[in-house]
């Protein structure tokens, strides 16, 4: 897929030598940046798990860890021992060979090594398109989030940009046990309160710019005047502007290396951050293997709210990162506003897309148009506009008509295309992404328009002999009605690791967002944004969100804030219709999971979905983890034959995912009151199709805060017939009282 997280980070770079090559080398000398390769390739860094003793101080804990070390390392193992961990998992990175890891795995203290895996990043209207305003309710209740720390784990951040600036901002609470690598006065203030880097040994500055675009999307402060090239012009603001941040570089142009991010969460933990936001991930893997799922789950047991991101591998199923039960897992979806283009062919036809470089100076005369698959019928990946295809490839003065996709970035693309001679680039969706253009910053006039459009473009290409075509710009529109829409590009269920956990959880807004950036992409003396788009983009935004309701109900777990979250959730556009997903069809609960986030309903979402730390430890042991693996997660020895497991679908989460064969399933929920005492909540269903659901009881009467009321669930399965060919189906249960409606989605898959 095009936006996938490394891509964009190499797209960064590459819109920095299109549009800023002197703002570039001024940030360059000031951040001093010193990334470096490994120079023995014949060492990899190992994450090793052990069994820990019961040790007080971090430097006796660093001298056991080292005396475990093969005796080859002996003399090297300052520089061998890369991390050592105190907080998230007993164990240390260490660099070794394959030969040395096989011999201290066959030590009795250690339980597992494994070579380290390197992740991938996922990558200011959006609070009032969220319902966030100035003196409403939830940013009123919860001052902001004043007082709330969010860990940001990503590739550093740019202090100096005014989303940073700690204007008015009180002191961080006392709790707070984190410092501050930069140096100089007002890099770190009030609203910075950490930054570290666990990269390099660098400072913790941001030479990608995904950082800082996410850190300000969570809790930027208020900037007027924020736009891309006079787009998107506005204020720009975080979700929760009045929090704290601190930042933990773990990430850089090659990716997130495991022992770094475990390290960052480590720090993280200690510190005392109180939401932690990763827009980062990798494929797939058990629990007990997955580095941000072990990290997080010791968060969690310290009261800290997790929000990652869900992947940018949509919309194919079964893509997903970041499947932890007790993490919040962050799919993405548009919002009302577009920046329009238009392309308009010599028929007279148009078709709407979207583009941020909307130069002011391109007359909008009709002009040659060619479409690239035509230029070298012998080479398939010209229609992609790839640069070398294009080398030789004269299009002077035309309008080129692009394909999206084949390894080829898009801004890549027009460049290509701007090399090769070309006016202009109109750039076709594939057939999976379907309806959702992108707005990019080109590097000439440029439209994104979709796979159907482009279909229509081809087709007045050859019933031509002298097509033509221009792009006329609209600027910025707001007031989509199919918003929120689900992203072509945000990941989608089922999870691989815990079929019976329904995720995504949620989406949030993740296309087109514009954030704060390191540097000007136009030279101008304001202050710098972009626009780009990923899960990355959407997950600040839960993360944010998450921090403004902590601050409004600090009693609340993470557990308990997630299920104001999705139980809240929003599952119609603003047209009032079911959410849509790329190919402009209703959304299913694989895409959305429980809906779009509404942060005005979570705040008070009436009943909750509780989860304590040790609930996890007899579904973790449902899912058939040895004692061993299972002790990894909850870093304490665990014997499961002791354990009363569970299956996963009785986790009390709030939704269901059921694989059901021929046999009927039973369940219990608990819910838990938040809301007013005395008010009586009737149970609805919308029983999936060809599935029998029971209630019981039908009507809960709740008269006292925090009391909890257990009610069961029996799915039936119905007969083939009435299923037909469906593989899936999905409904809801939901517990109706005056103005509460808590919801809980069902997705069933047959077997």
């Amino acid at each position: 897929m095009e936006l996938t997280p490394t891509l964009l980070i190499l797209g960064f770079i590459l819109v920095l030598s299109f549009y800023s090559t002197s703002a570039h080398n001024k940030y360059q000398e000031f951040i001093a940046a010193n990334e470096h390769l490994e120079d023995d390739s014949s060492l990899l860094t190992y994450i090793v798990h052990v069994n820990k003793p019961s040790l007080q101080s971090k430097e006796s804990l660093d001298g056991w860890y080292h005396s475990l070390l093969p005796d080859t390392t002996k003399t090297q193992t300052q520089q061998r021992v890369i991390f050592s961990y105190q907080n998230i998992i007993d164990g240390f990175a260490v660099k070794l060979t394959a030969e040395e890891a096989k011999a201290l795995e066959e030590k009795e203290e250690v339980l597992s090594t494994r070579p380290e895996k390197i992740f991938s990043l996922h990558t200011t209207h959006t609070p009032s398109f969220l319902g966030l305003q100035q003196n409403q309710e939830l940013w009123q209740n919860s001052n902001l989030g004043k007082g709330i720390i969010i860990g940001v784990l990503d590739t550093g951040i740019y202090p100096l940009h005014p989303s940073f600036s700690d204007e008015g901002m009180s002191s961080p609470p006392a709790k707070w046990n984190g410092h501050c690598e930069f140096t100089g006065k007002r890099i770190c203030n009030n609203k910075l309160i950490g930054a570290r880097n666990f990269v390099n040994s660098s400072l913790p500055f941001d030479d990608v710019g995904h950082g800082t675009h996410t850190s300000s999307t969570a809790a930027g402060r208020s900037v007027q005047g924020a736009n891309v090239f006079g787009n998107a012009n506005g204020t720009a603001t975080g979700m929760a502007p009045g929090a704290h941040l601190a930042m933990y570089k773990v990430c850089s142009i090659y990716g997130c290396a495991e022992s770094a991010i475990l390290a960052g969460m480590d720090a993280a933990v200690d510190d005392g951050v109180d939401v932690l936001s990763l827009s980062l991930g990798g494929p797939a893997k058990p629990l007990f293997e997955d580095a941000i799922a072990l990290g997080t789950f010791s968060a969690i047991q310290k009261g800290i709210f997790v929000s990652c991101s869900a992947a940018n591998s949509g919309p194919a199923y079964g893509t997903l990162s970041n499947e932890a039960p007790w993490i919040l897992t962050v799919g993405a979806s548009t919002i009302d506003r577009k920046i329009e283009a238009i392309a308009k062919l010599g028929n007279g036809k148009e078709y709407l897309g979207e583009s941020v470089f909307q130069p002011k100076d391109f007359a909008s005369t009709l002009l040659p148009l060619v479409y690239a698959g035509s230029l070298n019928t012998s080479d398939d990946s010209i229609a992609f506009c790839d640069p070398f295809s294009m080398k030789n490839v004269d299009v002077k003065g035309k309008v080129v008509l692009c394909e999206q996709g084949g390894f080829v970035r898009r801004v890549v693309k027009g460049q290509a295309v701007k090399d090769a001679g070309g006016a202009a680039m109109i750039l076709v969706n594939s057939e999976l992404e379907a309806f959702n253009p992108i707005a990019d910053v080109h590097v000439l006039p440029a439209v994104h328009v979709s796979y159907s459009a482009g279909l229509s473009i081809k087709d007045y290409i050859n019933s031509t002999s002298t097509p033509i075509a221009t792009i006329i710009f609209k600027g910025t529109v707001i007031g989509n009605p199919l918003a929120p829409q689900v992203a072509s590009f945000s990941s989608r269920g089922p999870s691989k690791s815990s079929p019976g956990i329904l995720k995504p959880d949620i989406i949030g807004p993740g296309l087109n967002i514009i954030a704060a950036w390191p540097i000007s992409l136009d030279n101008s003396t304001i202050s710098p944004f972009n626009i780009i788009s990923g899960t990355s983009m959407s997950c600040p935004h839960l993360s944010g969100i998450a921090a403004l309701l902590k601050n409004s109900h600090p009693d609340w777990s993470p557990a308990a804030i997630k299920s104001a979250i999705m139980t809240t959730a929003n599952t119609l556009n603003l047209h009032e219709k079911p959410i849509l997903d790329q190919r402009l069809k209703p959304a299913d609960l694989f895409a959305v999971g429980a809906g779009h986030v509404n942060p005005l309903k979570a705040n008070d979402p009436g009943l909750v979905y509780d989860i304590e730390a040790n609930d996890y430890v007899p579904y973790l042991c449902g899912l058939n983890y040895t004692d061993i693996q299972v002790g990894v997660i909850l870093q304490q020895k665990v014997k499961c034959s002791e354990v009363k497991s569970i299956p996963q679908a009785q986790l009390n989460y709030p939704s269901f995912s059921i694989i059901l064969g021929s046999s009927s399933q039973f369940y219990t929920r608990t819910l838990t009151n938040v809301g007013p005492v005395n008010y009586t909540y009737n149970v609805v269903i919308d029983a999936p199709l060809a599935v029998g659901i029971s209630v019981g009881p039908s009507e809960i009467t709740f008269t006292e805060v925090k009391q909890k009321v257990t009610y069961f669930v029996d799915f039936v399965p119905e007969d083939n017939k009435i299923r037909g060919d469906n593989m899936i189906a999905q409904g809801s249960i939901k517990w109706v009282s005056g103005k509460y409606s808590v919801s809980i989605p069902i997705s069933v898959i047959f077997v």
